[in-house]
């Protein structure tokens, strides 16, 4: 079977993409959106690095845990077997971004403002 390189080869390369993916995504992504949400300021910077390490562990479990499986089972029925690698990696990006926005808008939510209501699901598409 054809094994594809620029992918890890082994379970501690993979972790440790992982990590490195998780935190420029966490980093990157959660203060733009409190920015967009509540402005960008100094202060408003400093409450989202309070919250990035809980919003990291939640990011891992999920992409290990939900949206991995999920994308995993989703796959097949898009992608071919004459496919190639960049159309595979295209879409399971696109497939696992979706899966975590959606996840991580409500989640995120419940996060930051302490508590788990259904506003999430009331403001979803304004999110």
């Amino acid at each position: 079977m054809y094994r594809e390189e620029r992918l890890p080869q082994s379970p501690k390369e993979g972790v440790i993409f992982m990590l490195i993916i998780s935190v420029i995504s966490v980093n990157t992504i959660a203060p733009i959106i409190m920015g967009m949400e509540f402005g960008f300021s100094k202060k408003n910077y400093i409450e989202t690095l309070k919250v990035i390490p809980i919003m990291w562990v939640i990011v891992i479990m999920l992409v290990r845990f939900v949206a991995g499986p999920l994308v995993g089972k989703v796959m097949p029925k898009f992608v071919g077997k004459t496919d190639g690698f960049n159309a595979r990696i295209l879409l399971n990006t696109l497939l696992n971004v979706t899966v975590l926005s959606i996840l991580l808008t409500i989640i995120g939510t419940w996060i930051g403002t302490k508590q788990i209501s259904m506003e999430p699901f009331q403001n979803f598409f304004h999110s």
